[in-house]
């Protein structure tokens, strides 16, 4: 994947006619996805380059930072995610207090049309820009008149009953509804990270855990889930427990502890993917330790159903 910065990176000579999704693209959901779909279609259709352009740090961060809410992706992984779904080129804008202070045309004129030249631009339909927030799609399409380039929108994607959005998204996996977050997303939410040495408490109890230390900035609330963990491009199924390990009450840090099930490998220092399924139980004292290891064992006979029938 090639990625540009802006201001910093003068436009390559080789971007020709780009059909860009632009957007945040947090979690790249599927109503994402479906702006990358038609992108990668225009793009085809006029012998274009696809790309997509997103912002760094995001928005919010920066103009709402008191109210800002933990993403769903690092940056690494929607750069990994846009070009999985087929996005070459990625656009990134370093999103300052300066910059959030220009009117649409400002930004449409300096970023999209003087840097880029595009000559499509596809949005989702609730999409915003500008000081303010002031821009709409209908500005942008007028400002593609005015400056040479066609801009579009995807319908909102509605999955069940519900419309597809990041902020939604946010809060099923906030609240530990993890199956019904993976449905809106299209794939599970995961977090990417480093397992690093614990306190060995659960070898001790007969089923050993990998530490995880993350990046990601949201974390599914306290509790155990049935996840997976790709370990070197491979699945794996395995249980999760997320909290302060209140049993044994020797930490006042939150913990992310996975017991991959039947993997006897050494995990210590390697990077991992977890991905979450779906919450089991809440996370809670039990009496003494034999207690917690039967609850354990009942934990993975429930994900284990649960995997068969998903076939992980």
């Amino acid at each position: 994947m090639e990625v540009l910065h802006f201001p910093d990176d003068p436009r390559p000579p080789w971007l020709v006619h780009p059909v860009l999704a632009l957007g945040n693209f947090d979690g790249l959901h599927r109503g994402h996805l479906k702006v990358v779909e038609r992108v990668r279609r225009g793009a085809a259709e006029h012998g274009g380059t696809p790309m997509a352009m997103t912002f760094d740090p995001h928005p919010s961060r920066v103009v709402r930072p008191d109210k800002a809410q933990p993403l769903l992706m690092t940056k690494a992984q929607r750069l990994e995610a846009l070009d999985r779904a087929g996005i070459g080129c990625v656009a990134v804008v370093r999103f300052t207090p300066e910059l959030s202070h220009w009117d649409p045309e400002t930004f449409v004129r300096t970023v999209l049309v003087e840097w880029l030249r595009v000559s499509e631009v596809w949005v989702g339909a609730n999409f915003l820009f500008g000081h303010g927030r002031s821009g709409n799609f209908t500005i942008l399409r007028t400002l593609g008149q005015r400056y040479g380039f066609r801009a579009d929108k995807i319908d909102p994607v509605r999955y069940k009953e519900f419309v597809v959005s990041s902020t939604r998204i946010r809060r099923l996996v906030a609240e530990g509804r993890m199956d019904e977050a993976g449905g809106l997303l299209g794939h599970q939410f995961y977090i990417d990270g480093t397992v690093v040495e614990g306190k060995r408490r659960g070898r001790e109890l007969g089923f050993p855990t990998a530490n995880l230390r993350t990046e990601n900035e949201l974390i599914p609330p306290n509790g155990v889930y049935a996840t997976t963990m790709t370990i070197d491009g491979i699945v794996h199924p395995s249980i999760t427990n997320i909290g302060l390990r209140p049993t044994f009450g020797d930490t006042t840090a939150t913990t992310i502890e996975a017991h991959v099930l039947g993997y006897s490998g050494d995990l210590y220092g390697q990077q991992v993917r977890l991905g979450f399924v779906q919450r089991l139980r809440d996370e809670r004292r039990f009496e003494d330790v034999d207690a917690l290891r039967a609850q354990i064992e009942a934990d993975r006979r429930r994900a284990e159903r649960l995997f068969a029938q998903l076939s992980v």
